[in-house]
């Protein structure tokens, strides 16, 4: 009998030390993936974040909301003009972190329409006499829009952007 308890001693002092090593690197192992699936998640609610704000952006600086909300008596048709670019150019550069979390594709398709909006404005802008005011350029922009699907880009990108932001969820 003094054998059995000596070996039942000495596996319970072994299944003791066993457990000792075993559990605390079970445990690391769980909180790894643990903290693996958090960042995860934290890195696509990032990306989320990036595409809403994207899409406000493209909101932001479609020209059929830009005019209406820019539109300033008193200024010539060149002031507005540089008034309408400029106000694009702040808006796209105050956002211009969010490349980062985006795909290229979704930011490509962003700054294409911010270019595109600047050479539309600034196009029609030149054909103007130097007489023309700034509500004439604004006029002048709204019955292009109406006319030509360049004016519905921004519904474009807007879409390609909800559709790569589902995508994440």
């Amino acid at each position: 009998m003094d054998n059995a308890l000596v070996i039942t001693f000495v596996l319970a002092i072994v299944v003791f030390i066993v457990g000792t090593l075993i559990v605390p690197y079970f445990k690391a192992k769980r909180k790894k993936r643990k903290a693996s699936a958090t960042e995860i998640n934290s890195t696509k609610q990032m990306q989320l974040q990036a595409y809403e704000r994207l899409i406000l952006l493209v909101d932001r600086i479609a020209l059929p909301n830009l005019i209406p909300r820019l539109g300033q008596p008193g200024f010539t048709a060149n002031e507005m003009n540089k008034y309408i670019v400029d106000n694009i150019r702040q808006e796209f550069e105050y956002n211009i972190t969010q490349q980062m979390y985006v795909s290229k594709d979704a930011w490509s398709a962003v700054k294409n329409l911010k270019e595109q909006n600047i050479a539309i404005t600034s196009h029609i802008a030149s054909l103007l006499p130097e007489t023309a005011t700034g509500i004439d350029l604004c006029r002048v922009l709204a019955e292009f829009l109406l006319k030509d699907k360049r004016g519905t880009l921004h519904e474009m990108v807007s879409d390609v952007l909800s559709f790569e932001a589902k995508k994440l969820m």
